[in-house]
Order: C-alpha cells, then structure tokens, then sequence
C-alpha cells in the first residue's frame, strides 16, 4: 500500500508584509512518523485541482490572517492582515470536504473549517469573553475536557489533556452542522469535529509542537493518517 500522500498548506509571514512562506517543521514530521508523505501547497490557484484530486489527506495550518467579515459575530471584524492564502485554502478545504476527504485543522486551519460550516469567530476572544484565561501566550499551557463519546475522545482515549495555547481568535458560535469535541475550562472551544465528515477535526491548539514528544494528543496524527489511506477504524 502507498503511503497516503498529505497537503500541507504553507503559512506566511504576514506580520513582516507577507514576502515569504513559513511552515513549523512539527506538520511535516508529524505527518512522517504517522506515515504520511507531507508536501507543502503555495498559494497558486492553478494548483487547486491538482490537491483535491491528488492528495489524499489536507493539513490547514495555524497562521494570522484576515477572515471574510461575515465569518464574524455581528458588529466584529478581523484585526489581522489580509492574505492570498484565503481563497486558495478555502477552495481546497471545501472541495475536501465535498469529496469526503480527511481534514485536519489546526489553529487558524480549525477556524477556517468551522467557519465553512455555519460557525462565527470572535477577533479578541479576551474581550467577547472576559472571564476567560489565557490563551494567547506561546509558553502556557492549559487543560482540556475532550467530549465523551466524540471522535477525538475516541482517537486520543483520554478525558482530559495539556494542550499549549496562543490563539487570539476563537469560536463565539457554533453551527449545528459541527460539534465542539473539546473545551478549555473557561468554555473556550478547543477542538471540533465536523458532523457530516468521515474526517474532518479541528485542534484549535498546535499539536505540531508536540510532534516529536510522547504527548497523547499526536494519537490524532495517526488517526488522521491512517483515515487518509484508507483504513476505517472499527465500529465506523
């Protein structure tokens, strides 16, 4: 059997005016020790055809950059800079999920597949939110409640894990056409899980950094993987 081959969509540097494509090393040895073949996707429209029928699994990576207004709650808008990536991302994460093939979102990847499903995001969840914690710090970390009974707490196999955090967006409301499979203890939503998908979950945290340590979240690389080639876990 070939290894399942995985697009990866390259971040950018936007905050020093977007001259360069960036990508944590973590997605692409992440997707190697869980058997896949990574390859990083440019933002060239012409390329859009060759990922939704060539590649079989779609990693959409963290990265700061404006959303459509409308994908915010009434009133909010994006205080991040705008990017080419948008439109090539979001032509290949809907044509993936027209053709029912495995998504992971992580970070900025997890807002953009909940917002193609009916969801709505805060800019500043600090100020939607003002009970929260911290969840915009690269050193901290926090627990998450992983749903019972959700694909995550079934891939993972634990209630409760430490996840990192530096998101300054988040989820405000959530469609009913997804899930939220995992909660920080402040509410923050921390994963979902699209319903109608075979596979497609969102890590609002960056479990790429964990990619090389025996953390129990990498279980979902491996799932993701494994649903990329094709392999169907029992009971599914």
């Amino acid at each position: 059997m070939r290894q399942p081959r995985i697009a990866v969509i390259l971040d950018e540097n936007t905050s020093t005016g977007g001259t360069r494509y960036e990508a944590g090393k973590g997605y692409f040895r992440a997707m190697r020790d869980a058997g896949g073949l990574p390859f990083g996707i440019p933002y060239v429209p012409e390329i859009v055809d060759i990922v939704l029928n060539e590649f079989d699994g779609l990693v959409s990576v963290g990265g700061r950059f404006a959303y459509p207004d409308d994908w915010y709650i009434t009133g909010e808008v994006s205080k991040a800079p705008p990017s080419e990536r948008l439109d090539v991302e979001r032509a290949i994460v809907e044509g993936f999920l027209k053709r029912d093939k495995p998504i992971l979102g992580i970070c900025a990847g997890m807002q953009m597949l909940a917002c193609l499903n009916g969801c709505r995001l805060t800019p500043d969840l600090r100020a939607t939110f003002p009970t929260a914690g911290e969840h915009d710090k690269r050193d901290h970390r926090h627990p998450v409640d992983i749903l019972p009974e959700s694909r995550l707490a079934e891939i993972i196999g634990k209630p409760r894990i430490e996840v990192n955090t530096f998101h300054r967006e988040a989820i405000a409301q959530l469609s009913a056409a997804v899930i939220a499979s995992a909660r920080a203890e402040d509410g923050i939503i921390e994963a979902i899980e699209v319903v109608s998908a075979s596979f497609a979950i969102g890590l609002q945290w960056h479990q790429e950094q964990f990619a090389e340590t025996d953390h129990p979240g990498n279980a979902v690389f491996r799932s993701f993987v494994e649903a990329a080639s094709g392999i169907k876990p029992v009971g599914r």
